[in-house]
């Protein structure tokens, strides 16, 4: 009786323990699925007004977010919110995968009555600002809906902003970790408090939505795509309101130039941003990332053009389309303003290349990032010195900042997982029966959240509803990977995390 006693003291010891562990996290997690349901009350509402049938699909949806959201609460009332830091790991991971399971639910019970697996690709694409969908007729869908996918991709993307700006830097993991000092945090720089740097990126990214849904609806959209587009256009995401995306306009250039540029802005790090707005009017231009990321684009729009020109295009129109497509792509945002694969083999390639790059650390897009390219050229160079003097050392800086080790390292390891990550990911796909271009290009933009592949099946024109369930989820494993800087999900999975 004493050794039961004693054996059950134990595991109720070892349950506290864990929940003490547990609790915090979960409690965080609340907060967001919270968050998730007030903007679900948004399309609610519209549909509520327009008396459409999809409002008792949200509301359903919203009470079951919410059910969550009071269990939750009530179990960790007591519980503060000090976070450690595999605690962060697991927060990261986790908020990003429940939040993409809520936010599905209205695509099953509404309109479309979606399978689980459609729409669960749906809503991670939306939230990683993917921007690969498996629906087709979306001009039909009812506006709650359309506005639905929007704000998924506008709230994915100021999460992305705030995790790669507050989180993974104190995780050391990702980009930003190159504006870090060996004496203070790099927030320091620009702000006293992570809660001040946040509030202020929301306030920017706030004001250029708005800018871009005036500029729209002022530009020929109607106010709902306007709304729509304004969101997914800074959120670097993609979902447009037509099956056409944003071809539906191509006859109206004043919208692709429109796109183009708040695609662009946000592509740029927030932070400097930030740093314009104290007083630093020079920060932008200043920036060896945005440097890299601007002369890339110059570069790539001229060839392209030109290109055009001499297949036959008249020449503003081929700068039009070009400008539009290659600055989607590059920003990972999707968009398309006409089917780029059919633009001969030089754009074929080029576009698959481009869907690797990315924007800035600390914007809404996906991809390799700019500043990793820059990186392994500085570090290639140097490489390359010293062959030739064997005995030289030369100095490795970036934006001004020493290269450390640490940041040499992540650049490396994440590379390498990111190339690695596709690889697998394209052997998958190929193993299910999919054809090498569309198991390669979709394992390419799923990692780096693009969205549109390359092929007849998921290329621009392309559609990623005739894959089968098990590329879909394979997919949606690629995209949260890649959203999450993939060394944050792989380091879940270690022994040593979980020891330590």
């Amino acid at each position: 009786m004493r050794i039961a006693a004693q054996g059950a003291n134990g595991l109720g010891l070892r349950l506290r323990y864990h929940w003490r562990n547990w609790s915090p996290v979960l409690k965080v997690i609340s907060v967001l699925w919270a968050v998730l349901a007030i903007f679900m009350a948004v399309p609610w509402i519209v549909l509520v007004v327009e008396r459409d049938p999809d409002a008792r699909a949200f509301g359903l949806s919203m009470l079951l977010v919410l059910a969550a959201v009071g269990l939750v609460w009530l179990s960790t009332l007591r519980t503060p919110i000090e976070l450690k830091p595999w605690q962060m790991f697991v927060l990261t991971t986790l908020s990003w995968v429940t939040v993409s399971g809520f936010a599905s639910l209205p695509l099953v019970l509404g309109a479309p009555q979606l399978s689980p697996t459609n729409a669960v690709f749906e809503s991670v694409s939306a939230i990683t600002t993917t921007g690969s969908t498996v629906l087709t007729k979306i001009d039909t869908l009812s506006d709650g809906l359309k506005l639905w996918r929007g704000i998924m991709q506008w709230l994915g993307g100021i999460g992305i902003i705030v995790m790669g700006i507050a989180i993974l830097p104190f995780l050391k993991v990702g980009g930003m970790r190159l504006f870090h000092t060996e004496s203070s945090d790099w927030s320091d720089k620009v702000m006293p408090r992570t809660g001040g740097i946040a509030k202020a990126t929301l306030g920017i990214y706030c004001g250029f939505t708005l800018l871009a849904m005036l500029a729209y609806w002022l530009g020929g959209m109607t106010p709902l795509d306007a709304v729509v587009h304004g969101m997914t256009s800074l959120a670097t995401g993609g979902f447009a309101n037509s099956d056409a995306s944003f071809g539906a306009y191509a006859g109206q250039p004043h919208l692709l130039w429109l796109g183009s540029l708040f695609m662009l802005l946000g592509a740029l790090p927030f932070v400097l941003y930030i740093r314009v707005l104290r007083g630093s009017r020079t920060a932008l231009w200043r920036d060896q990332q945005v440097q890299g990321l601007l002369l890339l684009l110059a570069l790539v729009i001229l060839v392209l053009s030109l290109w055009l020109v001499w297949l036959g295009t008249p020449p503003f129109e081929a700068l039009t389309h070009v400008t539009f497509n290659v600055i989607s792509v590059v920003t990972t945002t999707g968009y398309a303003s006409d089917d780029y694969s059919l633009w001969g083999s030089l754009a074929y390639v080029a576009f698959f290349y481009l869907t690797f790059v990315g924007g800035c650390s600390g914007s809404t897009s996906g991809g390799m990032k700019i500043f990793r390219f820059q990186v392994a050229t500085i570090l290639l160079r140097n490489q390359l010195r010293f062959l030739v003097h064997s005995h030289g050392v030369f100095a490795s800086r970036y934006n001004g900042q020493p290269l450390t080790d640490d940041i040499t390292r992540g650049v490396v390891a994440f590379s390498f997982f990111f190339f690695l990550t596709i690889a697998g990911l394209a052997l998958g796909l190929a193993l299910m029966g999919l054809d090498f271009t569309t198991a390669l290009s979709g394992a390419a933009t799923a990692v780096a959240n693009v969205g549109p592949g390359l092929g007849d099946i998921i290329g621009p024109a392309g559609n990623f509803a005739p894959l089968p369930d098990a590329a879909k989820w394979l997919l949606c494993v690629g995209m949260l990977l890649g959203r999450l800087e993939i060394l944050t999900v792989l380091v879940l999975l270690t022994p040593m995390f979980w020891r330590k």
